[in-house]
């Protein structure tokens, strides 16, 4: 029997740099979780390569996938922008490359998340499967007839940063009222806190739940207390999951799919998110009622997505690398355009 690779996935979010080991059946046979040093490109770069390094110390690896929390260039190199790190054009796998020595791979973090759902998880099957990740922001990746769609330059799937309220609450990348300000685990947090510091009786939970300090509250703690039938967590998490169905609806108007797959972090609520996001959907989506409506669904990997989707796509890098001739698989490269200039008569 041929030999079963294995190799790394991590995954960097914008609070923790997750990595682990997986086969290619996408089982996870070690990881590591460690903070995301969020102060410096440097410190989050030897973050990566002290995972690698500390998982590579006990397994043989044949490659390593970085699932990046930024907007990663069609060369699967360069992160162009980071709302959640300090990523600015950085050269992220040029730098890694010299650091780690086998062959690597950088994508889109929701891209590798969704690629994991596709070949093992929920999305197995489907034609046209959106997956949205709810963690700090909002990620998504798209798989159409088993591609993942990745734009022009590289950049699609940052549904977390459609405008849903003109004007409304500031963002990270720069606008207000983006997507991810209204579902997303940062949503959750500022919404609890907010309603902790009224000092309302409603809150009265969630503040014995931190010993009264408010800057202790988190989106996992939101989610164990409702979990536990706290009615104020539950009706935070209510409130999230119609901000969330109202955007899978604006998803599905632009490019009708027939899954919706929900995972990262949030997605831990299960139905208490669920359930309002399906009614919230079905209730704004266009032509209800005379059209199909797509399913959604939970996330089979949850918090693991990313990492196994990064270790697959690294596994298949190394049969066809980015950038190879013939590459059906990976972005093609931009070609720069150049002008001609057309000299006038008498010109030399």
């Amino acid at each position: 029997m041929p030999q079963q690779t294995a190799t790394i996935g991590v995954d960097i979010g914008g609070t923790k740099v997750a990595a682990g080991v997986v086969d290619s059946k996408g089982a996870v046979t070690d990881r590591l979780v460690v903070p995301t040093p969020t102060h410096s490109p440097q410190a989050v770069e030897d973050a990566i390569v002290d995972v690698v390094n500390d998982l590579r110390s006990r397994h043989t690896v044949d490659a390593v996938g970085i699932g990046a929390a930024g907007w990663v260039d069609s060369d699967q190199a360069t992160i162009r922008f980071s709302p959640h790190l300090a990523w600015r054009s950085e050269p992220l796998k040029d730098r890694l490359e010299s650091r780690i020595d086998v062959p690597l791979i950088v994508d889109n973090d929701a891209n590798a998340a969704a690629w994991a759902e596709y070949r093992f998880g929920s999305g197995q099957g489907s034609s046209v499967m959106i997956c949205i990740t709810l963690g700090t922001g909002i990620g998504g990746g798209l798989v159409v007839n088993g591609q993942l769609f990745r734009g022009t330059y590289g950049m699609a799937g940052e549904w977390g940063h459609m405008i849903s309220v003109p004007g409304g609450h500031r963002c990270e990348c720069g606008n207000r009222g983006c997507w991810e300000q209204y579902a997303s685990g940062n949503a959750l947090v500022r919404e609890a806190r907010e309603l902790a510091r009224t000092k309302s009786p409603l809150a009265y939970r969630l503040l014995e739940s931190v010993n009264g300090d408010i800057d202790q509250i988190t989106g996992p703690g939101v989610t164990a207390l409702a979990l536990e039938g706290e009615p104020t967590s539950i009706e935070l998490l209510a409130d999230v999951g119609q901000w969330l169905g109202q955007g899978i609806a604006n998803l599905a108007a632009a490019l009708d799919p027939d899954l919706f797959v929900i995972g990262g972090g949030v997605s831990a609520a299960g139905d208490l998110l669920l359930q309002p996001a399906r009614h919230a959907f079905e209730r704004t989506l266009t032509g209800r009622g005379y059209r199909p409506t797509a399913t959604v669904a939970l996330a089979s990997f949850r918090n693991d997505a990313g990492l196994i989707g990064a270790a697959d796509l690294a596994r298949v890098s190394m049969s066809e690398p980015p950038g190879s001739e013939g590459s059906g698989f990976w972005p093609r490269r931009r070609k720069r355009k150049t002008r001609r200039i057309l000299r006038g008569r008498g010109q030399t």
